[in-house]
């Protein structure tokens, strides 16, 4: 029999949840926003947890009478690097499990369906929010946050989702259900009496982390934020004597296990904000403006260059519209901007520092401050007098690629360099390098990052039907990553490794701790059924195979449920 028949009777056989294999279907599981397509044989929307156990055995049986089979789990799709795409079963999360199940003053449990707006208007109406939500917050959803470690604009004060999730339950590679969070010691020898694959997974990856505790602790990266590879060095907290495995799940893709729900906390957000501009026509004083600002504990530091300014400026009228505003008046506001370009150029660096309290005048008081040390370093500063002032710099870090990217047909999205990071006591020398790496290739592209942690978002317009651009896309990738090596950073602060980033991980890890993370992989999934050729065993011939070199416009494409 077919092996895709085969599948699909016997998932429709042990699955209350749709079954689908209608062309739209896969068609839209194909996509999320990387580079990639790849089609999946079939997309379950399981019910509940019983539909993600089944779905799982189903899959495991197959593998074990020779079927290459394999099953990936997928929320909203916004994921930029292919990590929830698929060959085989893709289980779609958004139609069924999509439920908060309970929220209070402290915590929420979500199912990983859950988009984060509607999460975050559940939580406010508790007093809090998650602060670690992504740029993608109206369309993104709690699995692919927990499961890339999402950051975003607020990361730079109160850190990424891994210190905010506080239990997580999944489905194993066999189908048992699993919750993983802080453990005493005392609790970790009980689970690790379990004569379950739970149990195991308990005893292998104890005995992995004590018997490299050293060689592990050495690899973490030394910069504010990462999502490349397994987060071993979390698990074990000597000090606190407590064993975390939910430290190791938040940001695996789904590679160790299927999410069912999470359990998350958060804080409460701050009443008043003001921001203060820079704006930087040298890009020499970058790391001393980032670090004074630093110090008067902004709740974020935000950057966007030149290229971004240029776009904002020549598309003013859809900014206008965006900001919801009357051209004209909208144009006044931007009189000061539009004089200091007249009179000193396009700055190459806009910096943008919000800060945020409870009292008013304690937030005025401290960015007065800064904004009094800040004159030594000669550059123009602007602040902001209400949060709807500040709007306008937000719309345009925000939205001035969407823009540029809606206006150049024939081009895409190509994001593959796109999240890297250093300490930004580096920016001074490290950006311009970055500069003359980017100027060596036709592309078009704009930079944007949270300058305060040293991430920086590039993401250039292509033309994918060309071979020069698949060549720029492998060609610039090694130069990029091997700068970022240089200077000790991370290849992705934010948006995990997926498809893209999987082959170069040999960029930021040694040898011994790839194969840590191989053996961690194996640990929890010894058939290789979750999610294949993402964190570990990807290859530069499987992204080259699977580049959408079509022209279709993502955005234009409509969903055709099954």
């Amino acid at each position: 029999m077919n092996q895709d028949l085969l599948l699909v009777q016997e998932l429709k056989k042990n699955i209350r949840g749709e079954v689908c294999t209608d062309q739209d279907t896969l068609s839209i599981h194909s996509r999320d926003t990387s580079l990639f397509r790849v089609l999946p044989s079939v997309v379950v929307y399981p019910k509940d947890v019983d539909d993600v156990r089944n779905a799982i055995r189903v899959v495991k049986t197959l593998q074990e009478q020779g079927e290459n089979v394999s099953i990936t789990g997928r929320s909203a799709g916004t994921d930029m690097t292919g990590g929830s795409l698929s060959q085989s079963v893709v289980l779609s999360f958004v139609r069924y499990m999509n439920q908060i199940l309970t929220a209070n003053e402290h915590e929420a449990t979500a199912e990983p369906g859950v988009y984060y707006r509607d999460f975050e208007k559940e939580t406010l109406a508790h007093g809090w929010l998650m602060p670690s939500y992504p740029a993608s917050r109206e369309i993104c959803a709690i699995g692919g946050i927990v499961m890339n470690n999402s950051g975003g604009e607020k990361t730079l004060t109160y850190g990424k989702t891994e210190k905010y999730v506080k239990e997580i339950e999944m489905v194993l590679s066999n189908g048992d259900v699993a919750t993983f969070g802080e453990l005493s010691l005392p609790l970790l020898e009980e689970k690790k009496k379990l004569e379950t694959l739970e149990g195991e997974i308990y005893r292998k990856m104890h005995d992995l982390i004590s018997n490299n505790y050293d060689l592990i602790q050495n690899a973490k990266p030394h910069v504010t934020k990462n999502s490349a590879g397994y987060y071993l060095w979390n698990v074990y907290d000597k000090e606190k004597g407590t064993f975390d495995l939910s430290k190791v799940v938040v940001g695996s893709q789904g590679t160790l296990g299927i999410m069912t729900k999470a359990t998350i906390t958060g804080v409460a957000p701050k009443r008043f904000s003001r921001m203060l501009v820079a704006f930087l026509h040298d890009l020499a004083p970058v790391a001393d403006v980032t670090t004074t600002l630093l110090s008067f504990a902004p709740e974020t530091i935000e950057s966007y260059d030149d290229q971004t300014f240029k776009v904002a400026m020549k598309f003013f009228p859809d900014i206008a519209k965006k900001l919801n505003g009357n051209l004209i008046s909208l144009a006044f506001q931007f009189i000061p901007e539009f004089m200091m370009i007249l009179t000193g150029g396009i700055p190459k660096l806009i910096i943008m520092a919000e800060f945020t309290g409870d009292d008013l005048v304690e937030v005025e008081t401290r960015l007065r401050a800064a904004e009094d040390t800040m004159k030594k370093f000669d550059v123009k500063l602007r602040i902001t007098k209400s949060e709807e002032e500040s709007k306008k710099y937000w719309t345009f870090r925000r939205e001035s690629f969407n823009l540029l990217r809606q206006r150049m047909h024939g081009h895409r999205t190509a994001p593959f360099i796109d999240d890297i990071v250093v300490n930004p006591n580096d920016l001074p020398a490290f950006l311009p390098r970055l500069q003359t790496l980017l100027k060596k290739y036709p592309l078009i592209y704009t930079i944007a990052g949270h300058v305060g942690n040293g991430n920086f978002h590039i993401i250039p317009l292509m033309d994918l039907s060309q071979d020069e651009s698949i060549e720029i896309i492998k060609t610039l990738s090694e130069e990029v990553y091997d700068l970022v090596k240089e200077y000790k950073g991370s290849i992705t602060g934010e948006h995990n490794d997926g498809i893209i980033r999987t082959p170069f991980l040999g960029k930021m890890f040694s040898p011994e701790i790839l194969h840590l993370f191989e053996q961690t992989k194996s640990i929890f999934d010894p058939q290789n059924i979750l999610n294949p050729g993402k964190k570990v065993h990807g290859s530069w011939e499987y992204v080259m195979a699977h580049i959408d070199r079509s022209q279709e416009d993502l955005e234009k494409r409509t969903y055709m449920p099954c």
